[in-house]
This record gives structure tokens, C-alpha cells and sequence, in this order.
């Protein structure tokens, strides 16, 4: 068994991608390392990695720099390299099904359509891993959901996402030190939900 727990957020590379929708699993990281002294200096596998202790846990923060369909790729080269057994790696990415503020995390389970999961459960040959979605909604009116995920958060979604990453990195911290049960009841569902009710 790895003595490392892998975390990986998905997202595009690139300047123009950083604020969107689509590129919450990097922000949720971003949280997460600046919350723990954490930097992402070095660069392995097509993935930028940070390295380091959260929760007394030795652990790797990857954002893979394919763009997300191939995010499966670095995955599975990290995962190999570092021996890392599939409940010890947890992927952080949008979902357009869930509303806004709402985050979910699973054991396992499909991709919920999400490319740069479906990439990654292919690569793994697995389903059998954890994973945090993070809620964007879905597009106003007619707009592609294409389109929409490629767009920046407004002002106010920006304000309502920073207590998302909040909320999202204590998830992950509490998934580190008391396993999934715990994170899934504590922070499971919408931002306005009391922390501790299930």
C-alpha cells in the first residue's frame, strides 16, 4: 500500500481557462494548497504536482496539464508511479447537474458525463474510486452546456464558489483523517445546509 494519497482536480491548462466553470477541480486544489503552505512547483506526468502534509497525510496535489478530455493520462501515470491504491485517490471536478454550491462525494461510481472522468475511469480500468463534484448548474435557456462551462463565474457566483472551496477542502481534509463516511455525511448537499446534519 502508498504511503501517498493522490488528489487530483481537473481542469483546462492555461491562463484564459483559469476562472471558469469547468476548471473548479484546479481552484478547489489551488484552495487546498494555499490553505496547507502547498505549492505547485514541479511538473511529472503531463500534471503540475504539489507535495506535502495535510492532516498528518503525505499527499500529491495534481492538475493535469492535457486538456480535460485527456486528463485520464496523467492519472493513471501518477497512480502507477506512486502505487497509489484507488481509494487512496480522490478526483475533484464540476458537475452541470448539481446546483450551484452543492458539493457531492462519492465512493465510486460513472463519470455523470464528465469528460476528464471518463477519460480517467478508462485509463484506470476502474470506477473504484472516490471523488468530490463540485455543482455549477446547469446553462440558462438554450446556451450549449459547452459553451457554458468555458465561461468565467460572475461576480456573484464567485463569492458563492469561495465558500464552495471552503467547504470542499474540509471535506477532503475530513476524508483524510476520518475516511469517506464521515466527509459524505458532514458535507454532502448545498452550501446552506448546516455542517453535521446528514
Amino acid at each position: 500500500m502508498s504511503k501517498h494519497t493522490l488528489i487530483v482536480g481537473l481542469g483546462n491548462p492555461g491562463r484564459e481557462y483559469r476562472n471558469n466553470r469547468h476548471n473548479v477541480g484546479f481552484q478547489v486544489l489551488d484552495h487546498l494548497a494555499e490553505r496547507h503552505g502547498l505549492a505547485f512547483t514541479r511538473q511529472q506526468a503531463d500534471a503540475l504536482i504539489a507535495t506535502g502534509q495535510i492532516a498528518g497525510r503525505a499527499v500529491i496535489l495534481a492538475k493535469p496539464q492535457t486538456f480535460m478530455n485527456n486528463s485520464g493520462g496523467p492519472v493513471a501515470s501518477l497512480q502507477r508511479f506512486y502505487k497509489i491504491d484507488l481509494p487512496q485517490l480522490l478526483v475533484v471536478f464540476d458537475d452541470l447537474d448539481l446546483p450551484p454550491g452543492t458539493i457531492r462525494m462519492r465512493p465510486s461510481g460513472g463519470s455523470s458525463g464528465q469528460k476528464g472522468m471518463k477519460s480517467i475511469i478508462e485509463r484506470l480500468g476502474s470506477e473504484g474510486f472516490p471523488r468530490l463534484r463540485i455543482g455549477i448548474g446547469r446553462p440558462p435557456g438554450r446556451m450549449d452546456p459547452a459553451a457554458y462551462v468555458l465561461q468565467d463565474f460572475s461576480e456573484e457566483e464567485r463569492a458563492i464558489m469561495q465558500e464552495v472551496y471552503e467547504r470542499a477542502a474540509d471535506a477532503i481534509e475530513t476524508w483524510l483523517t476520518d475516511g469517506i463516511e464521515l466527509a459524505m455525511s458532514r458535507y454532502n448537499g448545498p452550501l446552506d445546509r448546516p455542517q453535521g446534519s446528514a
